[in-house]
């Protein structure tokens, strides 16, 4: 496997994971799922966020940002506060309880959004897979980005 494989690799799983999101009950969305995702893992790991902050580190526009921030809060996903030194700009958090869309997403399996991207219905099969996929989640974590940026 080289760079290309790798990266072609990460653009079918994230395809696979957006198709595998419940989307009942969801509404009609502002912005993609992959921009609400990309904002939701950044404020994961940099709480208390100013929309700004999150445009600088994530290279997204400002009204994805901002469209994807009003997705999150309605989901219940994140919160927003006056930033106490400067009560012009928000800070952004994640949520201090877990809200019902957000464990509904959370458990939501991917065996069948899988299955159909690897053409079978062989539950042996998709759970072969989805047992590799997680043994390279606990290898590769959210933190394995802030060391590529080192």
């Amino acid at each position: 496997m080289n760079g290309v494989d790798l990266f072609l690799l990460g653009r079918t799983l994230m395809k696979i994971g957006e198709d595998a999101l419940p989307t009942e009950g969801s509404g009609r969305q502002r912005g993609s799922v992959r921009t609400a995702l990309t904002v939701v893992s950044d404020i994961r790991a940099h709480p208390g966020s100013a929309i700004s902050e999150i445009v600088t580190r994530t290279g997204l526009p400002q009204s994805a940002v901002s469209a994807a921030v009003a997705r999150l809060r309605e989901a219940g996903a994140v919160v927003t506060e006056p930033d106490a030194r400067d009560r012009r700009r928000l800070r952004v958090l994640p949520a201090p309880e877990i809200s019902g869309r957000v464990e509904q997403v959370r458990s939501t399996s991917i065996d069948a959004a899988l299955a159909k991207a690897l053409g079978t219905a062989d539950p042996a099969r998709v759970a072969e897979i989805v047992s590799v996929l997680e043994e390279l989640a606990r290898h590769l974590s959210p933190q394995a980005l802030t060391r590529l940026r080192e």
